[in-house]
């Protein structure tokens, strides 16, 4: 059973994630916080597996929450849950910690599978929501310690890296894409190389910021 904290202000919306995610047999909500003063104090308590997080909270936003529990390490994984205007924002959460995050009109089938992604220690980025950053007229610059130009990557680490962002895991690619693990991890390895960064979601982040997804 995933257990998950629902952390979201607005009373009808929460109650009906929750009703939702009551229709499905391996997800349970098992907290749930109104503002941002109740997630810094429910989620290090609860220890749930996966916490659902909107950024707009009353109190202390969604980004403080991220940026105190990181620091805390006490920092599950998290899907901020967004809208069509957080573009800058959303990068901003990914940065503080956030392992993914979808759009609010996302269907029950896409918020279990982000749920499920975030459980099995993946990340998930949206690829509606990539494309709005990625193309957006003030695309937002990233500071992490990485070169301004990347090296340019192949063909198959550009399918990989989708993959990636999909929030696929290396055993997943290999399957998708008739290869081994073994042999995905080496990609995945050279990606992070090529690209300056340590781990995937700065993959995907530097990837959006050199235009290459």
């Amino acid at each position: 059973m995933i257990r998950v904290c629902l952390v979201e202000d607005q009373t009808l919306v929460r109650q009906g994630i929750q009703t939702l995610l009551g229709l499905v047999d391996d997800i349970k909500v098992v907290a749930e916080a109104q503002n941002g003063d109740e997630a810094l104090t429910i989620i290090p308590q609860m220890k749930p597996d996966v916490v659902l997080l909107d950024m707009y909270l009353p109190k202390r936003s969604g980004l403080e929450v991220l940026r105190s529990l990181r620091d805390a390490d006490a920092l599950p994984p998290t899907l901020v849950l967004t809208t069509f205007d957080d573009d800058h924002l959303v990068i901003d959460a990914l940065r503080a910690g956030a392992k993914g995050f979808l759009l609010k009109d996302v269907s029950l089938d896409q918020l279990t599978t982000a749920i499920r992604t975030l459980a099995r220690g993946g990340m998930l980025v949206q690829p509606i929501v990539s494309e709005r950053v990625s193309q957006g007229t003030d695309r937002p610059q990233y500071d992490f310690p990485s070169s301004l130009s990347p090296e340019p990557l192949t063909g198959r680490e550009l399918e990989i890296l989708r993959l990636m962002a999909r929030g696929h895991s290396n055993r997943e690619i290999a399957d998708a894409l008739a290869i081994t693990e073994g042999t995905v991890k080496n990609y995945v390895s050279g990606i992070l190389a090529k690209l300056g960064v340590r781990d995937r979601i700065r993959a995907v982040l530097k990837a959006l910021e050199a235009g290459v997804l």
